[in-house]
């Protein structure tokens, strides 16, 4: 299909309809500033860390991990918790403790107190408010648009979420270098309560469970949602996918920081810029998310945009030179990585939508969370390890290598024979034979209202 400017792309990534609804608005714009102050935070605390307090490689990966920690502790739980409340109260408060805790870093820094352990706590509570925040906003997206419009929904907050990684990390990283680190704790700060005020103003009444007197355990829903992942083959290989490329991600990124900074002897600013580059790229394969999958097909988009965007990261071990030449190949790397990654994130979730029947959506997309993002920790501890004893190159080559474990198993499972349609939704008999277990939709778009309006698959 032809395609238009850039500028008519990014237009048609939200139908009219979305764009006139005022509380979509508020979610959109609450969102992308919320995602902004993150991306600027997972910069600037790290390099608080290296920086500011001389951090060695073991104190960067307990950073690093310590901030991830929530995704393992409290992911699943919080499918569990946050489906149960309006998700708009969920989101505020989440803003509100993360603007605390980073004002509370940047009062701690003016007091001359910010030391590492300062920060392992605010990473830990930062990243535990994240966690709810991502799965309320994502939940909220199902309770506030019609399943025709869930694909372009989420394309668009896909689609703010780079923004926020062109504009984070450069943020971040410009004001640990040029400014105080109070001030670059502040900014983060700031983010989450510009995001809070947005947020405030959704008005649209949710159709949440009723609460039955006796309510189902917890623990039997999450039991539900890990038998029927394990069941399904796409999900499971969505699942074991994603589990290899987080952790072997989070390993490499821990050595990439450290690589950056003592390797290539960049400074906090040129680092932000060169992890800025991530951010237009993803904003691009958000874009072409919405096209190649219905051309090429589903399976061979997912296979060559993984080996593609996972692939380009064997190439940074190979830079050497003056930061002129590093900071334009190390722009172009993460384009790339951001790109393809994107197109990944984007069609695995319109794929996880589309065989997840409506009662299974949350717990669904919180077993694949958890079974992917709960390993970063251990991630960020082994690159701290590698980064220890082994040279930084060697470390990297090592952590970039073992991404593509993620693209062999999406090309040896169901996922890479998936064609130009979607497939039906799998029956899930323990929900239906429970239906007051079918009340969890968290962290994915296409859950409570997706199965209500019967229509096709998202395009």
């Amino acid at each position: 299909m032809p395609s238009a400017s850039a500028v008519s792309d990014s237009h048609r990534l939200v139908p009219p309809g979305l764009c006139r609804d005022s509380d979509f608005r508020s979610l959109w714009l609450g969102q992308t500033v919320s995602q902004l102050g993150e991306h600027a935070g997972l910069v600037v605390l790290p390099l608080i860390a290296v920086l500011t307090l001389d951090a060695g490689a073991g104190w960067l990966g307990a950073l690093r991990a310590v901030g991830q920690a929530p995704i393992l502790l409290l992911s699943l739980f919080a499918g569990a918790w946050v489906d149960r409340w309006r998700t708009r109260t969920v989101m505020v408060l989440a803003d509100l403790g993360r603007a605390l805790a980073l004002g509370g870093a940047a009062v701690a820094g003016l007091l001359g107190a910010l030391g590492l352990p300062a920060l392992l706590v605010v990473a830990f509570a930062v990243g535990a408010l994240s966690v709810f925040f991502d799965v309320a906003y994502q939940a909220s997206l199902v309770r506030l648009v019609k399943r025709d419009q869930l694909v372009r929904g989420n394309s668009a907050l896909e689609g703010s979420r780079s923004a926020a990684q062109i504009g984070g990390p450069a943020l971040g990283g410009a004001l640990v270098s040029l400014l105080s680190a109070p001030v670059a704790a502040a900014s983060s700060a700031l983010f989450f309560a510009l995001s809070f005020l947005s947020i405030r103003r959704i008005r649209r009444h949710e159709s949440i469970p009723e609460r039955s007197e006796r309510p189902p355990r917890v623990w039997r829903r999450i039991h539900e949602g890990l038998r029927f992942v394990v069941g399904n083959a796409s999900l499971r290989a969505v699942g074991l996918a994603s589990a290899a490329f987080q952790f072997s991600f989070a390993a490499m990124m821990t050595v990439y920081l450290l690589f950056l900074t003592r390797e290539l002897h960049l400074t906090g600013t040129a680092v932000g810029l060169a992890l800025a580059a991530t951010g237009p790229g993803a904003l691009l394969g958000s874009l072409l998310a919405a096209r190649l999958p219905n051309r090429f097909g589903y399976g061979a988009v997912l296979v060559s945009a993984a080996a593609l965007g996972d692939g380009v990261m064997l190439c940074v071990p190979a830079l050497h030179g003056p930061s002129a030449v590093t900071i334009p190949a190390l722009v172009a790397v993460n384009f790339v990585f951001g790109t393809f990654g994107q197109l990944v994130n984007v069609t695995v979730m319109a794929v996880r939508q589309a065989v997840t029947p409506d009662g299974m959506q949350g717990r669904a997309a919180a077993t694949i969370t958890f079974a992917g993002m709960g390993l970063t920790p251990l991630g960020s501890l082994l690159g701290g390890a590698l980064a220890q004893e082994w040279e930084l190159r060697t470390s990297l080559l090592v952590t970039a290598a073992g991404m593509m474990l993620s693209p062999v198993l999406i090309a040896l499972s169901p996922l890479a024979r998936l064609g130009r349609a979607l497939p039906a939704p799998q029956v899930a008999p323990l929900a239906a034979a429970r239906p007051e277990a079918d009340d969890l939709g968290l962290c994915d778009t296409g859950a409570a209202r997706a199965a209500t309006d019967n229509s096709s698959a998202p395009q």
